[in-house]
């Protein structure tokens, strides 16, 4: 899916707009993608007990504006088989930073009613490039009515990215969820190793969290742009 500010920890399953030259974003453009991981998690807990997952997703983008939808397969103990994501956004430029500002939904069709899982978020989030290399970024997501409805939530993360040489890069990512009714808050952090290779995207990802009661996890995922 296209939230890069808010699937922190599953990066390479995330969708990205392609790259595409400006006439043809105004224009409006589709892209997408199809990926295998073998944890999903979530700002640092596991939405499939810990299998491997199909993911995938489309995106439509037109000059700074971008919808689109994403799903994965989940396995939460109580028959919820499937999140599909829906989204949309805008990413203008403003001096040297790069802008994301959108809304999500997350839906879980076959979740049981009570609670309810579904949940929205809005978020919004910067990044810039410091020096030749090194991508930097921040951001911030709220949601009204949080999983499970607990109420208030916020999640705060943090991300630097360096490319090693022309063929790998590695990237460093720290959340803060913080369940403004619920309490419960925690840090999470992603470490990660990505390559291409013939037209695939590999990612290698150490994952943990300061919560003692929740595991650390290596993910390795291979995703395909379509």
């Amino acid at each position: 899916m296209f939230k890069s500010f808010t699937r922190l920890g599953a990066l390479a399953a995330a969708t990205v707009v392609m790259a595409t030259p400006a006439l043809a974003q105004e224009e409006g453009e589709w892209s997408g993608n199809v990926s295998l991981t073998s944890n999903y998690v979530f700002r640092g807990i596991t939405q499939t007990d810990e299998a491997p997952m199909v993911q995938g997703g489309f995106d439509w983008a037109s000059d700074s504006f971008y919808v689109g939808t994403w799903a994965s397969g989940v396995d939460f103990g109580d028959g919820t088989s499937t999140e599909i994501d829906l989204y949309a956004g805008w990413t203008p430029t403003v001096g040297a930073f790069d802008l994301d500002l959108g809304v999500i939904y997350y839906w879980y069709p076959d979740a049981p009613d009570n609670p309810e899982q579904n949940f929205f978020e809005a978020y919004a989030g910067a990044s810039t490039t410091l020096g030749d290399a090194l991508e930097v970024g921040a951001s911030v997501a709220y949601s009204p009515e949080f999983y499970y409805e607990i109420g208030d939530a916020f999640y705060y993360a943090g991300s630097v990215a360096l490319p090693i040489n022309d063929h790998f890069s590695v990237d460093a990512t720290v959340g803060y969820s913080d369940f403004v009714d619920a309490g419960g808050d925690y840090t999470d952090y992603s470490l990660g190793l990505t390559t291409s290779f013939e037209g695939f995207d590999l990612d290698f990802r150490f994952i943990g969290t300061d919560d003692d009661s929740l595991d650390e996890y290596f993910v390795v995922s291979i995703g395909r742009s379509l």
